[in-house]
């Protein structure tokens, strides 16, 4: 094999997709060439690629993970519960999702899969985790009620079977969706202070649509709203098809001033009732 087929095999495997193809072809002069880009003549060569795996040293909570390269990772899609910090309690069911996600792959091999973007804003990468048995790590957290979906576009990778899946959590009762800390509240409580930190659920009416530069809002009062940002206003359909119906809002409540909002990314997080 040239040197020139090796350094190609290397670049494919740095982007790690499932297949990809070489194109090999003898030029006037009897040499063998490879290249990644079609030529006149060239046999175009099928490459296999296996995804690297990736040994992870420590499970931080349900959606943070570490591994021996000093890489830590954030499972993309979904949300578990936060674990006793310095500066935080612990949220109703983070130690059982850490303990979950450590039984199976602390000290193990994982493979990983990307979507649109690779690093969120804290530098942590972005990935789907699959164990070496093919087990989608993601989308077992949120069946066994262990992490909700939470769905930031442009990453919808496996998007309708995490939906699914929680869908199939809900109805079973597993989990954190039997846990009292989770039961909805109505949403026009949040300016009384009947809200918790941390993921939740609100039920509510939402009366009018107010448009704005960034956000879209579905007001439910003078103080509550849910922001969509106009840039994934798309994935939402119309919006008045919300209004004056019983709504379930899944996210985390923000405090400006005297207003509250909830602000949410993909439909999955309004629920009709």
């Amino acid at each position: 094999m040239t040197k020139r087929l090796l350094l190609l095999l290397l670049a494919f495997l740095l982007v790690a997709p499932s297949e990809a193809a070489v194109f090999r072809w003898v030029d006037g002069e009897g040499h063998t060439h490879y290249s990644d880009r079609p030529q006149p003549g060239a046999q175009e060569i099928k490459l296999k690629l296996q995804a690297p795996y990736y040994y992870v040293q420590r499970v931080y909570d349900g959606d943070t993970l570490l591994l021996k390269e000093g890489l830590r990772v954030r499972l993309l899609g979904i949300n578990a519960p936060e674990i006793e910090g310095r500066y935080r309690p612990e949220e109703a069911g983070g130690r059982s999702a850490r303990d979950w996600l450590r039984q199976h792959i602390e000290d193990q091999k994982v493979q990983l899969q990307f979507d649109k973007e690779r690093h969120d804003h804290y530098d942590r990468l972005l990935a789907h985790v699959f164990t070496v048995e093919g087990e989608h790590l993601n989308l077992r957290l949120v069946e066994e009620g262990l992490a909700v979906v939470n769905l930031i576009p442009p990453n919808l990778k496996y998007s309708n079977s995490l939906v699914q899946a929680q869908e199939g959590a809900e109805a079973a009762k597993r989990g954190l969706w039997k846990m009292p800390d989770y039961v909805p509240r109505p949403i026009l409580e949040i300016p009384e202070g009947n809200y918790r930190r941390g993921w939740q659920r609100y039920q509510g009416v939402p009366v009018a649509i107010r448009p704005g530069r960034k956000y879209v809002r579905l007001t439910f009062g003078p103080q509550v709203a849910v922001r969509i940002p106009q840039e994934q206003l798309g994935l939402f359909g119309e919006l008045e098809r919300y209004l004056g119906k019983q709504l379930e809002v899944r996210g985390w409540v923000s405090r400006r001033r005297s207003n509250y909002s909830i602000l949410v990314r993909h439909p999955s997080g309004l629920k009709p009732l």
